[in-house]
C-alpha cells in the first residue's frame, strides 16, 4: 500500500467514526420521522413500485430505520429479503425472507438475521430492488458502507458480467450522513440511487 493510500485509507476511517456517531447522537423523535419520511420519499419511486423481490436490512448503530418500509411491503404483497453472512465465502451476502413469523438469530456483529434454511434463499441476481445501508455518501450517489465490502462482492456480477444488469440497488441513509465529496474506489458497485429523509441522489 502507498503513502497515498495509506492517507485516503485513514481518511475514509476518520469519516466513518465521525458520521457513526453524528447518526447514534440522533433522538428516537427523529429517527421515527426521519424513518416515516423516509417511507414517503421511497414509495413514489417507480423502481420501488413496479418491485416484487425487495431486499432490505433492519437497523443498527443509529441508521435510518426502514421498518416502516418493511411492512408497506408486506401490506402490498412484495415478498421481502433479508441478508445474512454466507456460511462459506468471506464478505459476501445470501438473501433469505423475511416475514412477521420468521425465527432471527444474532450474527458475528450482533445483528439480528433470519435463521438460514440454504433452500429458501433467493439468489443476488434475481431480486428486483435491494435497500441497503451505509455510512456516508455525496449528492452524486457515491455510497461509503462499514468498509468490509459485503455488499461490493455480492454484487460484483453488476460490473464483471456485461449484460446481467441484476437488481437496483438503492442506498438509504439519514441527511446528515451527506459529505460534500466521496472518493471512488475501483470495486466500489455504482448504485441506482441513494434516497434520505430529504429527497433521492442524484
Amino acid at each position: 500500500m502507498t503513502t497515498q493510500q495509506t492517507s485516503q485509507s485513514a481518511t475514509r476511517q476518520q469519516l466513518r467514526k465521525q458520521i457513526r456517531s453524528l447518526r447514534r447522537s440522533l433522538t428516537p423523535e427523529h429517527q421515527q420521522r426521519a424513518s416515516e419520511d423516509l417511507l414517503r420519499n421511497i414509495r413514489q419511486r417507480q423502481d420501488f413500485r413496479r418491485a416484487k423481490n425487495v431486499a432490505v436490512y433492519l437497523s443498527s448503530d443509529g441508521e435510518i430505520n426502514p421498518k416502516p418500509l418493511i411492512e408497506l411491503c408486506w401490506k402490498l404483497g412484495k415478498r421481502v429479503y433479508l441478508p445474512v453472512l454466507h456460511p462459506l465465502l468471506h464478505n459476501r451476502l445470501w438473501f433469505v425472507p423475511y416475514t412477521p413469523r420468521t425465527q432471527m438469530i444474532r450474527n458475528i456483529y450482533n445483528i439480528e438475521e433470519p435463521k438460514l434454511i440454504p433452500a429458501q434463499r433467493r439468489s443476488a441476481w434475481a431480486l428486483d430492488l435491494v435497500l441497503l445501508p451505509l455510512v456516508a455518501f455525496d449528492a452524486e450517489g457515491n455510497r461509503m458502507g462499514m468498509g468490509g465490502g459485503y455488499y461490493d462482492r455480492t454484487f460484483s456480477f453488476k460490473s464483471l458480467r456485461k449484460g446481467m444488469k441484476g437488481p437496483d440497488l438503492i442506498g438509504l441513509a439519514h441527511e446528515i450522513q451527506k459529505v460534500d465529496k466521496l472518493p471512488v474506489e475501483g470495486w466500489d458497485i455504482p448504485l441506482t440511487a441513494i434516497v434520505s429523509d430529504a429527497r433521492s441522489y442524484p
